[in-house]
């Protein structure tokens, strides 16, 4: 059944739509200064939050620790990912229609933070198979609202904040977000996790993620002014717009071969849960001591690639387009993979992890801005709402097969396949996808 009319569902004012376009466009640069401070705050302190849980570090290695099996740590990564599948369609047939998303966004933020603290509070009461299994619900819920949340906050983005600024944007929030979470994660390695701070050091951990993204969930609802679009879909039902998707994709073939791209890159993730029990396979360390150390440092290291690298991914973007950016990215995590593979010195291993930490802030940044430049803005939702679809699909059985083959092959055959993703996603992304924003300028 669908939803009552919401009272910011209502068609915009009559008049002129030219005259529309300009006042929303007026309300934009007037409001720009808040609107940037206040996405800034939320990204960042966001970002500070939730590196770490996604980090591949921490949580893979608290879900190897209480169940000693690497199927277990794919199984979780694979749920978090199942979560986010239909979610991001779902939420996006919710808004669509809609003048205002902001409350969206608050429901949807707030759910999947509380998933964190759910993670946090299993830790402390719950032990053996039962902590397992909750801590795999929780990490089903926590996709499924971060897949919904991942649409109405790129489409309030999209809203406020004008294309050419975007990169910027999120260069600094990122850059500051991984320099706090750069420190917070080489304080819970060594402090919190290696000296089990007040009873489980990874669930202290987990409750500082919450606290840092609910207040940046708080600095964004009580700073950002919404506009109202000059236009907006109608209002349609799930089965409806899910059936319109391929028509959505097809209408443009370099959008089709971006998702593919997207998908490829994702897949390459089956060997992100992994990093670092390799890395403890290789440096044969177990106690909680030496391994909460190793943990901190190489999370550190992670978090230093990408706090360096957000300032040049951004203004390269805002500069040229985020299709540079990506491949760019891409390249850099296999020439990271490859070194991974090769060294078996600490500092070494460190630089591997400056790396991956650096191609994933590449790719999430141009991935996340690319989907915005593609098509028709009363479509962006639903394009959003495709993009990571798409990518869930893939993550989803990624960690699966890994979790498996890491069992039955051991890591490297692994790390190969994830190389094998990587090079075919460059070749995709080199010979199909074109700039959107070079297409669209040209279409003007």
């Amino acid at each position: 059944m669908d939803a009552k009319p919401d009272p910011s569902d209502a068609a915009p004012p009559p008049g002129d739509l030219a005259e529309r376009e300009a006042a929303y466009e007026k309300f934009v640069w007037d409001n720009l200064k808040r609107n940037y401070l206040g996405n800034y705050l939320h990204g960042m302190l966001g970002m500070t939050g939730f590196r770490l849980v996604n980090t591949p570090t921490f949580l893979p290695a608290y879900l190897h620790q209480v169940s000693g099996s690497n199927a277990i740590v794919g199984l979780g990564l694979a749920l978090q990912q199942v979560g986010g599948v239909i979610s991001p369609i779902f939420g996006a047939t919710r808004i669509e229609h809609r003048t205002k998303v902001m409350p969206a966004a608050i429901w949807m933020g707030s759910l999947a933070r509380l998933a964190v603290l759910g993670m946090a509070v299993a830790g402390w009461l719950l032990k053996g198979s039962q902590l397992v299994a909750t801590l795999l619900l929780m990490m089903f819920l926590f996709g499924l609202f971060m897949g919904a949340q991942r649409v109405v906050f790129s489409l309030l983005i999209a809203k406020v904040i004008p294309i050419s600024r975007r990169g910027r944007l999120q260069a600094w929030r990122n850059m500051t977000g991984s320099s706090i979470a750069l420190v917070l994660s080489y304080v819970a390695g060594r402090w919190f996790i290696g000296k089990n701070l007040f009873g489980n050091g990874y669930s202290t951990t987990f409750v500082f993620a919450f606290i840092l993204t609910s207040m940046g969930l708080w600095a964004m609802q009580f700073l950002v002014k919404e506009p109202e679009p000059p236009t907006t879909r109608a209002q349609g039902r799930f089965r409806d717009r899910f059936r319109d998707l391929p028509r959505l994709i097809g209408q443009d073939r370099s959008y089709a071969y971006f998702l593919l791209v997207q998908m490829l890159a994702v897949s390459a993730r089956i060997a992100t849960p992994f990093y670092i029990l390799y890395v403890g396979q290789k440096l044969h360390q177990h106690g909680a001591v030496q391994m909460g150390a190793t943990l901190g440092l190489l999370s550190a290291a992670f978090m230093l690639g990408d706090t360096v690298s957000n300032i040049g991914w951004g203004s390269l973007g805002d500069r040229t387009g985020f299709r540079l950016v990506l491949l760019l990215s891409i390249l850099t995590w296999v020439a990271a993979t490859v070194l991974l593979m090769e060294v078996d010195h600490i500092w070494f291993i460190a630089l591997a992890f400056v790396g991956l930490g650096a191609s994933q802030a590449g790719y999430n940044m141009s991935a996340q801005t690319m989907i915005l430049e593609f098509g028709s803005r009363d479509d962006l939702p639903m394009r959003i709402a495709v993009s990571a679809t798409a990518e869930s699909i893939t993550a989803t059985l990624g960690p699966l097969i890994g979790g498996g083959l890491a069992d039955l092959m051991g890591y490297d055959a692994v790390f190969a396949i994830s190389l094998g993703f990587l090079v075919a996603a460059i070749v995709l992304l080199i010979t199909t996808v074109k700039e959107p924003r070079t297409a669209r300028l040209a279409a003007i």
